[in-house]
């Protein structure tokens, strides 16, 4: 873990799948809100500029390569901390846009294991942590995807309400403890890899994602909102905040320009 910043402050959080998009916008939201930010991504040259970029900001950021599906290797982050206030788990991502009846089994696999068992593995390992500081807040970025379906979207959807399903029974478990679980659930955002990623780096298709939608959001829009469920007063929590854009009416509902 590579220090980038000299003061030490008084809460730190824990930003997984930082390298871009909302994981990084949520990183520099919650270090301008006074957090000392831990950012872990699988690339660690992304991660690394971000931390220096917080760094040069005046604020607290360090660095750690990182793979959420990677048991053993997050079992060995979270034995570096003595103290952690807030994990945000972003690590995730979509896959093709196929019908279930021809859609890729390693498609559907890749995207459980990143979106589901890498949010467990990263909230098992550090939830003793986040509860022994006697104020912890755990925050899941899912998807409106985790609560309703739409066609060519199986798979995605799938491990959508699984993470879902995952935080709901969370808050359940650990009602009484010091620590909140937050959900927030994103419809239409437009960030330069998302939908790039899921076609395979066709840019023609990813462009169709939000042709005629004047004002998708912004990772940055995502981040305010996790930034503001993250800083409510301790007994406030958020379990459930979904967030479109006024364009977006549901999943399969969006008004287009043209």
């Amino acid at each position: 873990m590579t220090a980038t910043a000299q003061a030490t402050p008084s809460r730190t959080a824990v930003v997984t799948g930082a390298s871009s998009g909302i994981g990084a916008a949520t990183a520099r939201r919650l270090a301008a809100s006074g957090y000392r930010v831990v950012l872990t991504a699988r690339r660690e040259d992304r991660i690394a500029a971000l931390a220096a970029e917080i760094a040069e900001a005046g604020q607290q950021a360090e660095a750690y390569a990182l793979d959420v599906t990677d048991r053993a290797a997050v079992d060995a982050f979270a034995g570096r901390f003595d103290t952690l206030d807030v994990l945000v788990n972003n690590a995730g991502g979509a896959l093709g846009a196929d019908p279930v009846a021809s859609s890729d089994p390693e498609d559907w696999r890749q995207m459980y294991e990143t979106n589901v068992i890498g949010t467990l593995h990263v909230t098992q390992a550090l939830l003793p942590t986040l509860t022994a500081s006697g104020d912890g807040t755990v925050v899941v970025l899912s998807s409106t995807a985790g609560h309703a379906t739409y066609e060519g979207g199986a798979g995605y959807v799938a491990a959508k309400h699984a993470q879902h399903v995952l935080a709901e029974t969370l808050r359940l478990e650990i009602v009484g403890s010091p620590v909140r679980v937050i959900e927030i659930a994103p419809g239409m955002v437009r960030t330069d890899e998302f939908a790039l990623t899921r076609f395979r780096g066709d840019k023609e298709k990813a462009a169709k994602v939000y042709a005629g939608v004047a004002e998708p959001l912004t990772a940055d829009d995502v981040a305010d909102t996790i930034a503001w469920a993250v800083t409510r007063p301790s007994h406030v929590n958020i379990d459930l905040l979904v967030v479109r854009p006024r364009a977006q009416a549901s999943n399969t509902k969006v008004y287009r320009e043209g």
